[in-house]
């Protein structure tokens, strides 16, 4: 790859399909897998549309949305040399300081190396990272903060006087703008309807039942809020785990095992990573959103079948995410479910971030897409995100709801959610289903302020000349900063100006991607946004991250993926 081509993500515009907008051109607005792939599939589409399923997209708007996505477009070839020479740098003098440490101060290497005969919990080429390159930039991350993560958030200031080994707090509390916590809908509050209902829920019922589910854990609360969240999500019925990580890194393992294929994007989450890998199955990785590798994936591993044996697989199970929260891009979900229907594999979509943050009634990508929901034989998602709870769910038929409620961990061990976070849940997506006799509009208001401000936002970064990733309408913005050295430098010069983000480089993203992450809030005002974007531009300026700064009008960019 040359000519700047290197980078592994998709660069889009931040204009949107055209709909009705305002004055400023914004919008408004048993095992059941048991069952033969093929047989599954001819069931599916056999199944009555489910009623929290959208109105159909046309092919016009699918082909408008296409050809929205222009031409092609490198990254300067000087950005990306600059780049790997400073990651090449600081590597060669991390090696360097530890080698002179370990003649001159072999006391400060003792945890690294054998004592009494036990070899050291991680050695020191494991260590590097950590100790050498992270360590120069640890004040950027793990902040303090005090009260409710909501639009705004107090900061407990710190500093450090040896370099980043330790710190102290200055006793000063800053409010910050907070672009940083997944409150897509403004849910994470102290006050308000939801809150007052957790408040007497946990003065009724305590914090906590003190059981798994499938011994004393399992409340009337929790019986109704799974059938409410199935009913949201538009499918027979759903499990509620008490984490959201554990809800994909536990479920999976009870869907597929030795002698079944995973099919996994490249860039899918860590838990699903983790799931997989428990699972005992065989792992195979396609490119990030790209469904021609998809497929060509497909077409081997049936052709070819099981390693060795060449017997056909168990099963075969595609693993996506409907919003993919590093990159801000959706799934390709109408083609996924076209190749479903081809090749008759078991669909996995993890909505961790997209429930509650897309489609016109916040019921996520399959809303968003017009995708009947019940085309998706497991729909995951998390409450951490738009419903400002903790937990997560796994929905889908009822055959396969009740196999997990026997087989899964995370239903048979785990603790059952507590009554005060399945309120907050059930509070907040009765809003936003439009079911609260007293807040009825607010939950509707929440979803197009949501869709409001993230285009607003996106909008104004691309006409400022900054690049930027993501497709349009996602509440998760990406900005572009590649060096090792302007990642550090843009958070905390974002903090001086009272901004709180963050920013994510190498290994959680490639090495030429670091990024600053910007997460919308319908609890942001106009005002909010703007503030943040006048300071970013004065940062950009100063950082020179403005790369198309002589591009006046937003250009449909994106860096080729092939």
């Amino acid at each position: 790859m040359g000519k700047g081509q290197r980078a592994l993500h998709s660069f889009k515009s931040t204009e949107y399909i055209e709909k009705p907008r305002d004055k400023d051109g914004l919008v408004i607005g048993g095992d059941p897998f048991k069952l033969a792939p093929s047989t599954s599939a001819s069931i599916l589409s056999e199944k009555s549309a489910s009623p929290a399923v959208a109105p159909k997209v046309s092919k016009a708007e699918v082909k408008a949305s296409a050809e929205e996505k222009n031409e092609l477009e490198a990254v300067p070839t000087f950005i990306l040399v600059t780049t790997y020479l400073s990651f090449l740098m600081l590597i060669v003098f991390a090696h360097m300081r530890d080698f002179i440490g370990k003649l001159f101060h072999p006391e400060q290497y003792v945890q690294l190396r054998v004592q009494n005969g036990y070899a050291p919990m991680v050695s020191d080429f494991e260590s590097l990272w950590t100790r050498r390159l992270y360590g120069r930039i640890r004040d950027c991350f793990n902040r303090p903060i005090t009260e409710v993560a909501g639009g705004h958030v107090n900061l407990l200031e710190r500093v450090s006087h040896d370099f980043n080994r330790t710190f102290e707090f200055t006793g000063r509390i800053r409010n910050v703008l907070n672009l940083a916590s997944y409150n897509y809908l403004g849910f994470a509050q102290s006050e308000g309807p939801c809150a007052d209902k957790v408040e007497e829920a946990m003065k009724e019922h305590g914090i906590t039942q003190a059981s798994s589910r499938s011994e004393a854990g399992r409340t009337r609360l929790l019986v109704e809020t799974e059938e409410m969240v199935a009913r949201f999500v538009g499918t027979e019925a759903a499990l509620i785990v008490s984490m959201g990580y554990a809800t994909n890194a536990l479920n999976m393992p009870a869907l597929v095992s030795k002698g079944c294929l995973i099919i996994s994007d490249e860039l899918n989450h860590s838990s699903l990573v983790s799931g997989a890998r428990l699972s005992g199955a065989t792992i195979r990785v396609f490119r990030h959103n790209n469904t021609a590798d998809l497929e060509k994936q497909l077409r081997k591993s049936i052709s070819q079948g099981q390693p060795r044996t060449h017997r056909p697989w168990k099963k075969i199970l595609v693993v996506v995410e409907g919003l993919y929260s590093m990159e801000g891009e959706f799934c390709n979900l109408p083609k996924i479910i076209e190749l479903k229907r081809k090749y008759g594999f078991y669909l996995y979509v993890d909505e961790a971030h997209s429930i509650g943050a897309l489609g016109k009634r916040g019921r996520g990508i399959c809303d968003h897409f017009g995708v009947d929901p019940r085309e998706v034989d497991v729909l995951m998602g998390t409450f951490t995100k738009s419903f400002g709870a903790a937990g997560g769910y796994i929905a889908g038929s009822k055959a396969l709801i009740d196999y997990l409620r026997v087989h899964s961990h995370s239903a048979v061990y785990a603790e059952a959610m507590s009554v005060p976070v399945l309120v907050q849940v059930s509070s907040s997506m009765r809003m936003i289903m439009g079911e609260d006799r007293e807040h009825a509009l607010e939950g509707q208001q929440r979803l197009d302020q949501l869709a409001i401000n993230s285009r607003y936002f996106a909008r104004r970064l691309v006409e400022m000349g900054f690049m930027t990733m993501g497709d349009p309408g996602s509440p998760v913005i990406p900005l572009l900063l590649f060096s090792p050295a302007k990642i550090p430098a843009f958070s905390r010069e974002c903090l001086k100006r009272n901004i709180a983000v963050v920013v994510v480089s190498y290994p959680a993203t490639p090495i030429i991607t670091g990024r600053v992450r910007f997460c919308i809030s319908a609890s942001h005002t106009r005002e909010d946004l703007d503030f943040a974007l006048e300071q970013i531009s004065e940062i950009g300026d100063l950082l020179m991250l403005k790369f198309h700064k002589d591009k006046v009008s937003p250009p449909e960019r994106r860096i080729k993926t092939e």
